[in-house]
């Protein structure tokens, strides 16, 4: 008796690592397109976290109605996002790009209010699901686990270690991290800035489209569901270091770990406010970030 008393704690608090390195997985994917976005184009994408819900209809469409399996609807989704990013750039911030940050930051916002009055338009305001029914967990020594819990996991995993080839082992990787370090050195070298910029809304797209189709796999889809995790997005890059991508993926595990732990001592109503309240710690005592950001 004295065994099941210490043993079902911990049991509970394991459940909860389950479940937070699952939303740090979210988390980090998210993180990951407003680093780079940041890092590159020197602006906060305000916009970022409608083009995830966007990703994520884009998914239920082929998903649901089309009958497409998950994995395939998920690139095809990533060309959809990849589309909407290019277009929004091409439209309005490649006309804005020498203004101040603040002014790029401000149109954001306005992508943001179009992006999510589009999906509500196309696709309604009503919650929607990837799968119908209550899909049977995995047990495994007391743990639950569902299935798609792992299909995040693992393919959170994949797009990291793909992102992280990518950036280490192609030209134009080498050529995104010199122009994060400095973009005037960067033109003077020769690298064509346009280029790297279209692969920045690339990549960052797929990773919002990535994030936002898990997200929806864990929980349900609604037009606000990439505007309601964007303070978390947010504050995963600022903890790991604000245009770090590295940092980005710490910070979003660390984030996801401390807001599901969390609800040992709170409610989880206030889940989202952990988030916030280590956003403010980190900007006071070390603002550069867990990886030295900017």
């Amino acid at each position: 008796m004295a065994n099941d008393g210490f043993i079902k704690p911990v049991l509970d608090i394991l459940q909860l690592v389950i479940y937070g390195v699952v939303l740090g997985c979210i988390l980090s994917l998210g993180a990951i397109g407003v680093s780079l976005t940041f890092g590159i184009l020197r602006f906060a994408n305000f916009a970022h976290g409608d083009l995830m819900t966007i990703g994520a209809y884009i998914g239920w469409t082929l998903i649901q109605p089309l009958k497409f399996p998950f994995w395939l609807s998920l690139p095809i989704a990533c060309l959809g996002a990849i589309a909407v990013a290019s277009a929004a750039d091409w439209l309005i911030f490649h006309r804005l790009r020498r203004r101040a940050p603040v002014i790029l930051l401000i149109s954001s916002f306005g992508v943001a209010l179009i992006l999510r009055s589009l999906v509500q338009l196309i696709w309604g305001s009503d919650q929607l699901v990837y799968r119908q029914g209550i899909q049977p967990p995995l047990r495994f020594a007391g743990l639950t686990i569902k299935p798609d819990q792992i299909v995040i996991v693992l393919g959170a995993i994949v797009l990291v270690v793909a992102l992280h080839l990518f950036l280490q082992h192609t030209k134009t990787g080498k050529a995104m991290r010199a122009m994060a370090d400095n973009i005037d050195l960067a033109k003077v070298s020769g690298i064509n800035t346009e280029r790297v910029v279209l692969w920045t809304w690339v990549l960052g797209a797929i990773m919002a489209c990535a994030a936002g189709m898990f997200l929806g796999l864990d929980t349900q889809l609604n037009p606000s569901m990439g505007w309601n995790i964007l303070l978390s997005v947010f504050a995963a890059a600022i903890l790991g270091g604000i245009g770090s991508p590295y940092g980005a993926i710490a910070g979003g595990l660390v984030l996801g770990l401390a807001s599901e732990l969390s609800t040992l001592i709170i409610s989880p109503a206030y889940k989202s406010a952990v988030a916030f309240a280590i956003l403010v710690a980190m900007l006071i005592v070390r603002p550069q970030g867990l990886f030295g950001g900017r």
